[in-house]
């Protein structure tokens, strides 16, 4: 399952790579791109455009930031203007789901930091802040409860 977000316009689940990928009214070989990496890719924009067309069209506002989320728990928050050359990665060469990086990979060749290619994505969301940081940010999402932080109590 995909989940895609946008905070204007709502939200829609994916079943498959195939199916997110189906949107996107062409595909390219990702070695087209980044050299070393092979299967059929959509790009992002156009991808997203098509999205948002179907979403009721644009808006007046436009997007600050991408933010994907692995199935690991990493995200990544990318500036707008960085996914120029963006690409999702959605099969292998022979058609077959990811073995590396399943369901969608994102590549973003001209990102500030190689690791704004984000393998195993399961969320999308599109951001619209009113004060964005400008650069790039990413990481493990912690989820540590306070009872987790707590040290064991010895007498009980």
């Amino acid at each position: 399952m995909i989940e895609v977000y946008d905070d204007l316009r709502g939200d829609a689940r994916y079943s498959s790579a195939g199916e997110l990928a189906s949107i996107c009214p062409e595909s390219f070989t990702a070695h087209d791109r980044v050299v070393g990496v092979n299967g059929k890719a959509i790009d992002w924009n156009t991808w997203y455009t098509t999205w948002i067309s179907r979403q009721g069209g644009p808006s007046d506002r436009m997007p600050t930031h991408l933010q994907v989320m692995a199935s690991d728990e990493f995200q990544a928050t990318i500036p707008w203007p960085e996914l120029a050359h963006a690409f999702l990665l959605v099969e292998q060469e022979n058609g077959e789901p990811l073995k590396k990086g399943f369901p969608i990979r994102l590549y973003v060749p001209d990102g500030s930091s190689e690791c704004l290619n984000v393998k195993s994505v399961v969320k999308i969301r599109i951001l619209y802040e009113e004060k964005s940081e400008i650069e790039a940010t990413y990481g493990f999402k912690n989820t540590v409860t306070a009872e987790q932080l707590r040290k064991p109590n010895p007498q009980n």
